[in-house]
């Protein structure tokens, strides 16, 4: 298993924008690390830092203690799984996994040997004679992880490699790279912009914007103590409801503060509860089971929150939300930053 460092790691191309500002990040040897955040925040690049693909203009990066900037790709001891599987397409499954380890040099009966125990681990057994062609996107993508485990390394940056697959599948392969990297005990980084793999993969989350480091940690203080404004609306579904103080007087909430409110600080009622609440009317449900995901005209502008079919008013045309407002977040109006603040209702 491997420590990576990264010490105010910046890049910028010629004559182009800098795409990172000074990341640092210390990842412990067999954590899973998942880098995510929107389109253009600089998740890639930064993978592709890690792996000796691209150079960067400051910064160390620091491979089990050794500064290896300047050491080639091949010789990092990393495995990378992009999202493309890059298939040979005339190879079967076995010659796939086993191709790395020819060119290292590995006699064929020990190459196929590796090929064949990667195999049962993915549970790509049946179909190690088989051609690309013939195997469905989630084998595909197995496949394509074997040929990274077959070199036995000990980290593994992954690179959107579920982006292709459709959302069952997903949901499947999610679990199966869980499980891998409980039976690797690998150091695994994996970048996307989905924050429902971020959420359920990760041992820490980095979350990126415009090629910064919002928040490093790990998915549970991420979700219940975001850092910021942006943080708390990428993380979470549905994204948080923000509101600003005057919109919520009797919560008595300073001015110069925003406040966030999650889907499950929320409750949809009939008719005006104590403490704090806005009247609203349903503008728009949908259904994702037996809940409904429901968006609210109010007062205070969209308000969107997540109610049980049962448990809906009869009337959505003239109701009330009522917050939580020990539930709530607090943010600085102006710079977006976290701050503490302890409601004192009624």
């Amino acid at each position: 298993m491997s420590r990576i460092t990264l010490k105010n790691i910046r890049k910028s191309y010629d004559r182009g924008p800098t795409v990172l500002h000074g990341v640092s990040m210390d990842i412990a040897p067999g954590e899973f690390i998942v880098i995510v955040g929107p389109s253009g925040c600089g998740k890639s690049t930064l993978l592709r830092l890690i792996a000796g693909l691209e150079t960067c203009r400051e910064g160390d990066i620091i491979l089990d203690g050794k500064r290896s900037n300047d050491i080639a790709p091949q010789d990092r001891d990393i495995a990378m799984i992009f999202q493309n599987y890059a298939l040979y397409p005339h190879m079967t499954v076995r010659e796939n996994i086993a191709f790395g380890l020819e060119l290292r040099g590995m006699p064929k009966k020990a190459r196929n040997a590796r090929a064949e125990e990667v195999a049962r681990t993915l549970q790509l057994e049946p179909y190690l004679d088989r051609k690309p062609a013939a195997l469905s996107g989630g084998q595909r993508q197995r496949v394509a992880m074997g040929r990274a485990i077959a070199r036995e390394t000990s980290t593994f940056l992954m690179d959107e490699p579920l982006s292709n697959l459709d959302n069952a599948l997903r949901v499947v392969m999610r679990r199966e790279i869980k499980e891998l990297h409980k039976t690797l005990k690998a150091t695994i980084i994996y970048v996307t912009h989905d924050q429902t793999e971020a959420l359920s993969l990760a041992d820490r989350i980095a979350v990126m914007k415009d090629g910064h480091l919002q928040q490093f940690d790990t998915p549970e203080a991420i979700y219940d103590r975001p850092a910021n404004r942006f943080v708390a609306s990428f993380i979470g579904a549905p994204e948080m409801n923000f509101l600003e103080a005057a919109e919520l007087k009797s919560a008595g909430v300073p001015s110069d503060l925003t406040i966030g409110l999650r889907s499950d600080a929320l409750t949809l009622v009939g008719a005006k509860p104590a403490g704090t609440a806005l009247p609203a009317s349903v503008t728009l449900s949908e259904m994702t089971g037996s809940d409904v995901v429901l968006h609210c005209e109010t007062p205070a502008g969209r308000v969107t929150l997540t109610a049980h079919r049962s448990a809906l008013p009869a009337n959505l045309d003239d109701c009330w939300i009522a917050c939580d407002m020990k539930a709530a977040h607090f943010f600085d109006s102006e710079t977006g930053a976290r701050r503490e603040f302890a409601v004192q209702e009624g």
